[in-house]
């Protein structure tokens, strides 16, 4: 398989949404490169340079490529707010990117259901839908206008986290699939069955793995997903649930070709500023059995 791996910012524990730390960019870029990674994702806006040329320097001067971003945006509601989403655009362009990520954004009613949105009941109307349906295409519409290619991750705590709500997504416009690996088993699904069901849908990718232990722990405990991070529901690529064997050799005979994005969630304190260096290279080391 031809595919090139990168990491992101979220595996140092500085999310787009709920950021819980923000370690200095130069040593979040060090580390990532130390860890045997070849780009990198862009992050929350501003946590990296916003000056193009003084990113690109940043970048150039530890061989990275910047690969994408993540993107939330609220889906439901009417003439949903895309300007933050323009400006990762803009900054993606200048970096040489080709994806952007686009998400709905984490809702509380969701949160709280993370995980068993499925038995939940929370759920988009139909009115929801083609609110989600107008403003996707809003901002395929955007991202193409900036030379980027728009695809879409599904992500506990959202309206688009079960495989149901994948397939029902994916329906409503001509958008590629971000599928990640840990959020489609968080949401009740089966990485391996997705790549069978959605082939050439699946545009770019996020590896990430799941606890078992720590998964069952917070469905029991009706953890939030900010909860279940906290309590490291996420872990190194190939000490979770996700089929990863299986997963590459579906991946292979569909020929995906392309980018992965290896991504851990966590939220490490002062006590654990190792971690996130110790866990994106246990991660790489995993993908190199596979001759990734």
């Amino acid at each position: 398989m031809k595919i090139s791996i990168a990491n992101a910012p979220v595996s140092w524990g500085i999310m787009e949404i709920g950021a819980r730390r923000r370690p200095d960019p130069k040593v979040f870029l060090n580390e990532l490169a130390q860890a045997g990674y070849t780009g990198t994702e862009l992050g929350p806006y501003g946590y990296l340079p916003t000056d193009s040329e003084e990113l690109r320097k940043e970048l150039n001067d530890r061989s990275l490529t910047m690969v994408s971003a993540f993107v939330p945006v609220a889906l439901k509601e009417e003439e949903a707010d895309l300007l933050p989403m323009r400006m990762v655009a803009h900054a993606l362009r200048e970096a040489g990117a080709e994806f952007i990520i686009l998400s709905d954004a984490i809702w509380p009613e969701r949160d709280d259901v993370a995980g068993r949105a499925q038995e939940s009941g929370v759920a988009f109307s139909e009115a929801d839908w083609e609110m989600a349906r107008v403003n996707l295409l809003r901002a395929l519409g955007d991202a193409a206008r900036y030379g980027l290619r728009c695809v879409f991750h599904h992500h506990a705590g959202t309206y688009i986290e079960t495989p149901e709500e994948v397939e029902r997504l994916l329906d409503l416009a001509p958008v590629g699939l971000c599928l990640d690996t840990g959020h489609y088993a968080y949401g009740g699904g089966d990485p391996v069955e997705a790549v069978r069901k959605y082939g050439k849908r699946i545009e770019h990718l996020h590896l990430k793995d799941v606890s078992k232990k720590g998964l069952a722990a917070a469905r029991k405990n009706k953890l939030t997903f900010f909860d279940a991070v906290e309590e490291g529901v996420f872990c190194p690529l190939g000490q979770g649930l996700v089929r990863f064997p299986e997963f590459f050799r579906e991946l292979e005979s569909m020929g995906y070709e392309g980018w992965a994005v290896v991504e851990q969630d966590i939220a490490a304190g002062p006590d654990k500023e190792d971690e996130p260096l110790r866990s994106a290279i246990a991660s790489r080391e995993y993908l190199r059995r596979f001759g990734i």
